[in-house]
C-alpha cells in the first residue's frame, strides 16, 4: 500500500525566528497556538479514515514550530505508537539529548529533520547564534538511537553560493539525507529569490557534490521539481519513457499526494502559500481532498507556463513561489530557465 503524506503542525511555539519563515512573516506568533489533546485524536481519527477510504498509509510529518515542545508531545506520540502510525519530525536540534532520541524510536519515530542554511555565519544570521554547531551536534545522537537524520537547506541569495559547501559538510557529518527547497517570497521581498541563472548554477555545481559523493553514505534527495528540468537537459530524464496519457506521474505534490493540517485544524493544499480548503476537526479529509475547493490546485491547464511545457506532467516548479512573487500560483516559476 503507498504512503499518503500529511505534514502537520502542533504548535506555533519554537526557539528560532527564522528569517524566511512563514508562521513569523505573517504575525501569528505574537499567541503561540497548539493543538489540544482531544484536537488531535479526532484529527488522528480522521487521517486514518482518509487511509481506509482512499486505500493508502498515512505518513505523518509532524512539525511546528517545533513539536517537541508541544506540552502533550509524548501523549501524540504514545497515540501514533498505539496505531502503528510511521511518522517523522520536522523540528530544532536543542532538545535532542540521548534520552530523548531513544524515547523518540520506541514511540516510532522513523526520521528527524534538520536545518542548514548556510555556513555558520549565514545561518547563525539567518536562524539564531550557535544554532549551526547545535544542529551538526544533533546528527550523533540521533544516529544512535536509530533515527535517520535528513538535512535540509531553504534556498535564497542570502546563501546560493554556499549551497555546494552545505553538501561538503552533510557529507562530513555523515547525515544519512540532503536535499533543498527554496525561499517563498511575499511581495516585499522578491529580491531574495535567485535569479534563473544563479539557481540553476547553485544546482549544477550541487550535481557534481552528489556524483563526488555518490558512494558515501549520504542519500541526496532530489526534492525541488526544477531537478526534473535539470536532469531532462542533461539527458538524465526522457519522458518519452511515460505513457503518453493524461496521469500526472511527478513533481508539485500540492493537489496530488499531500495535505497540511495546521495547529487549529486548517487544511491546506500546500502551508507555504495561501491555500485554505477545510478544517480536519470537522470537515472529513477525503471529501476535502476529492472535492471542489482542491480541484484548483489540479487545474493544470491554467499554469501560464508549465501548460506549455512538455514536463507538465512531472515538474510543474513550485507554485508556492510563484505566488508569492507574482500573486498568482498558475505565475510561471520565478525561478525557472526554460524557455517554452
Amino acid at each position: 500500500m503507498e504512503y499518503f503524506a500529511f505534514q502537520w503542525h502542533i504548535t506555533e511555539a519554537c526557539d528560532q525566528r527564522c528569517k524566511h519563515c512563514y508562521i513569523y512573516a505573517l504575525g501569528s506568533h505574537a499567541k503561540f497556538k497548539q493543538m489540544a489533546v482531544d484536537d488531535m485524536r479526532r484529527v488522528l481519527d480522521n487521517i486514518e479514515d482518509f487511509g481506509r477510504q482512499a486505500n493508502r498509509k498515512p505518513y505523518l510529518y509532524v512539525t511546528g514550530g517545533d513539536p517537541i515542545l508541544h506540552p502533550r508531545f509524548w501523549t501524540l506520540a504514545g497515540m501514533l505508537r498505539e496505531r502503528d502510525i510511521p511518522f517523522a519530525l520536522l523540528g530544532n536540534p536543542f532538545h535532542l539529548s540521548d534520552e530523548v532520541c531513544h524515547r523518540l524510536k520506541e514511540h516510532g519515530c522513523q526520521k528527524y529533520q534538520l536545518s542548514i542554511d548556510g555556513l555558520e555565519e549565514t545561518h547563525d544570521r539567518i536562524r539564531r547564534p550557535g544554532s549551526y554547531r547545535e544542529t551538526w551536534a544533533a546528527i550523533p545522537p540521533l544516529q544512535r538511537a536509530g533515527i535517520k537524520v535528513a538535512i535540509m537547506t531553504t534556498v535564497s541569495k542570502w546563501n546560493c553560493k554556499e549551497v555546494p559547501r552545505i553538501v561538503d559538510e552533510v557529507v562530513r557529518h555523515k547525515a544519512d539525507i540532503f536535499a533543498f527547497a527554496r525561499y517563498c517570497p511575499d511581495s516585499d521581498s522578491k529580491d531574495v529569490c535567485c535569479s534563473p541563472e544563479e539557481y540553476r548554477q547553485m544546482m549544477s555545481e550541487c550535481w557534481e557534490k552528489f556524483q563526488q559523493y555518490k558512494d558515501t553514505d549520504t542519500y541526496f534527495s532530489l526534492k525541488d521539481h526544477l531537478w526534473t528540468l535539470f536532469q531532462y537537459e542533461h539527458g538524465l530524464f526522457h519522458p518519452e519513457d511515460y505513457p503518453d496519457d493524461e496521469v500526472v506521474y511527478g513533481g508539485c505534490n500540492c493537489g496530488n499526494a499531500h495535505f497540511t493540517i495546521l495547529s487549529d485544524g486548517a487544511c491546506y493544499a500546500c502551508r507555504r502559500m495561501e491555500s485554505k480548503v477545510g478544517n480536519a476537526l470537522h470537515d472529513n479529509l477525503f471529501d476535502l481532498f476529492t472535492g471542489p475547493d482542491m480541484d484548483k490546485y489540479r487545474e493544470y491547464e491554467k499554469f501560464e507556463k508549465c501548460a506549455k511545457c512538455e514536463l507538465l506532467r512531472f515538474c510543474r516548479g513550485c507554485p508556492a513561489v510563484a505566488k508569492g512573487y507574482y500573486g498568482s500560483m498558475y505565475a510561471p516559476d520565478p525561478e525557472c530557465w526554460k524557455a517554452v
